[in-house]
């Protein structure tokens, strides 16, 4: 140990004028020679530094920053992690620690981001997807606008014509008709990829704008490219005629009696299931001479009958 000069017992000196006042503070450490029995540890007293030239890093205090350096790892590393039980240690030996965790991460945002991604991707397919089979659709509806059923009215077979006097419901006389017929057509579908529903409300059988007989085509299925040949029976039985009845009964006696057939033809053929429907209807006409004293069936001609 060297000795002291004045300056530095002076600077040293606490209860010097000249040297400023520093709060201690003490640091416990154990002392190395507690194995040999001596079971009290040793206070230290480190003054308090206020600049760098003060800190007991300087060189001037080496000795006693070492010792104090040691002292303040030791005291924490047996306090902290030096003592069993204290620390959990993983695989590897080393202690484990508490981490922080953050509020929220990058893949939080990127899996965000590709969720909306691909719910964007599912939304544009099925759009895509209505769009081309809307199309598709429209093109094959557009394809089976041309393939219209084709009619024709072969004959009129008159099974019962009866021609007498009678009285209305309200009790009024005038002339009385009963008619029982029989109406035969062809129907042809033309369709190559589609067969087709047809049916019909009322065919009736008109005398001078009277309906003196009705019925009805059956609703049936036309296959594709197929004809088929529809009978249709027609009835009235004592219908009133008013003011048509005095020129009827004249003509009754001559044996020809014109009369028209009217009715229309529904026809509906699914496309694409009931998606895509293909439906038409059609305005029949026809023009037909009754004999009322022969039954054979009255051929019609191409001409007698118009079909709008």
């Amino acid at each position: 140990m060297h000795a002291k000069t004045d300056s530095d017992v002076t600077s040293f000196d606490p209860s010097s004028p000249r040297s400023p006042k520093r709060a201690a503070y003490y640091v416990q450490s154990p002392s190395r020679d507690s194995h040999d029995g001596d079971k009290s540890s040793t206070m230290h007293a480190t003054p308090a530094c206020n600049s760098p030239m003060e800190s007991p890093s300087h060189h001037s205090y080496g000795h006693h920053s070492r010792a104090s350096s040691s002292s303040r790892v030791s005291g924490s590393y047996n306090s902290s992690w030096g003592r069993k039980g204290n620390r959990k240690r993983n695989d590897k030996g080393w202690p484990e620690c508490k981490v922080i965790d953050e509020e929220g991460g990058y893949g939080d945002f990127y899996r965000d981001s590709e969720g909306l991604s691909r719910r964007t991707q599912i939304f544009i397919g099925i759009i895509g997807f209505v769009l081309i089979f809307s199309l598709f659709c429209l093109i094959i509806w557009g394809a089976s606008r041309p393939y219209k059923p084709q009619l024709s009215v072969k004959s009129l077979t008159v099974h019962n014509f009866y021609f007498g006097e009678g009285s209305d419901m309200t009790g009024v006389p005038t002339k009385m008709l009963t008619v029982n017929c029989t109406m035969r057509m062809t129907i042809h579908n033309p369709a190559t990829f589609f067969g087709i529903h047809v049916s019909s409300k009322a065919v009736n059988l008109m005398y001078s704008e009277i309906t003196v007989a009705t019925g009805e085509v059956k609703k049936h299925y036309q296959q594709r490219k197929s004809r088929g040949m529809v009978s249709v029976n027609m009835q009235g039985s004592k219908v009133p005629l008013y003011g048509a009845g005095a020129s009827l009964a004249g003509l009754v006696d001559n044996g020809k009696i014109p009369m028209t057939l009217v009715f229309e033809v529904k026809s509906r053929g699914n496309v694409v299931g009931k998606l895509v429907k293909s439906k038409h209807r059609q305005h029949v006409s026809c023009s037909v001479a009754i004999d009322s004293h022969n039954n054979r069936p009255i051929k019609l001609k191409e001409k007698a009958c118009t079909y709008v």
